[in-house]
């Protein structure tokens, strides 16, 4: 009709999405949209990104322009991700493996080593002094610079479960002798002896008189079921047991504050010997033996850096 006043309604907005190539600037965005989300709001992100709140927000208000989306709803409810957000967070974990499996395929194709090497190691494994596992880590890290190495310290049954599920790039596991898993790759046996402390009353005691009633008299630190030795089980169970301390570090302290007897590597108790803290009790050469066990999940993207770093720590007992 002519002079309607009417007016036809304007076509509503669609979303926009991701309109042209995925720039440098589009994943560096993406990146402190991902840091963000998987530290659960502003404040926390901004430590690991070294950014301020309002540089954040900033960046996060420029993706979601890029996008033409809402990521995340911020105010004083707190942080909390869209239903658009979290299907933008797993993309945006997806491309991201995507392109550290590009960066290892094409490293491996030149042989060169970089990438991050995500490595698990049990939280009661030996860390002090001239360790194979320490002079594996210098050499592979001296001879390939480009890797990021990250390392975690976890129980054993986290170190396999991290390697089964790909969050670790090789572990290494504590095992009972013949109990390691299928498809592991065998070490060495390392050896801990009994040992107490300056304060402890068996410290002078000569050795003929300490008998297996005075020893199982004493106050004892649990053992690990990993570690084992025939002596030992035929022993065990005459001791009761006092104490519990899972890692090598919270152990020493234990016996050094003359309470306790309890089991030590050789190679960590030496200098506290030579210092005359710490004596061994050397009762029919009682010992534990721990089998420490390469584990590894090979993929196309980590066979060489597995390898490299496997082969190093082999070299290395």
């Amino acid at each position: 009709m002519i002079g309607s006043s009417h007016k036809k309604p304007r076509p509503r907005k669609r979303p926009r999405g991701f309109q042209g190539h995925v720039s440098e600037i589009d994943l560096r965005l993406l990146r402190v949209f991902h840091t963000v989300a998987e530290q659960g709001g502003f404040s926390a992100a901004e430590i690991t990104l070294g950014k301020s709140k309002s540089s954040i927000s900033l960046d996060i208000s420029a993706l979601e322009t890029r996008l033409g989306i809402t990521l995340c709803l911020r105010g004083r409810s707190g942080f909390a991700l869209t239903d658009e957000g979290r299907e933008v967070l797993e993309a945006t974990h997806a491309l991201f493996l995507n392109l550290e499996q590009f960066r290892q395929q094409v490293n491996q194709a030149s042989g060169m080593l970089s990438g991050t090497f995500n490595l698990y190691v049990p939280d009661n494994i030996q860390t002090h002094g001239e360790t194979p596992l320490v002079k594996a880590i210098h050499t592979f890290t001296q001879n390939h610079p480009s890797v990021f190495m990250n390392l975690h310290s976890a129980a054993t049954k986290e170190v396999e479960v991290a390697v089964i599920n790909g969050q670790a790039t090789a572990g290494i596991a504590l095992y009972a002798q013949g109990e390691a898993p299928l498809g592991s790759r065998p070490l060495v046996a390392e050896s801990s002896f009994l040992f107490c402390g300056a304060r402890h009353p068996l410290f002078h005691m000569p050795e003929k008189e300490i008998t297996l009633d005075v020893l199982t008299s004493q106050r004892m630190i649990s053992v690990a079921d990993a570690a084992t030795s025939k002596a030992w089980e035929e022993i065990r169970p005459h001791f009761t047991y006092h104490a519990k301390a899972d890692k090598v570090d919270a152990r020493a302290l234990l016996i050094l504050s003359g309470s306790y007897i309890g089991f030590l590597p050789e190679i960590f108790a030496a200098p506290l010997v030579a210092q005359k803290l710490l004596r061994r009790i050397t009762f029919n050469d009682l010992h534990l033996i721990t089998c420490c066990h390469f584990l590894a999940r090979i993929s196309p993207e980590t066979s060489l850096m597995v390898e490299t770093f496997r082969n190093l720590l082999e070299a290395s007992y």
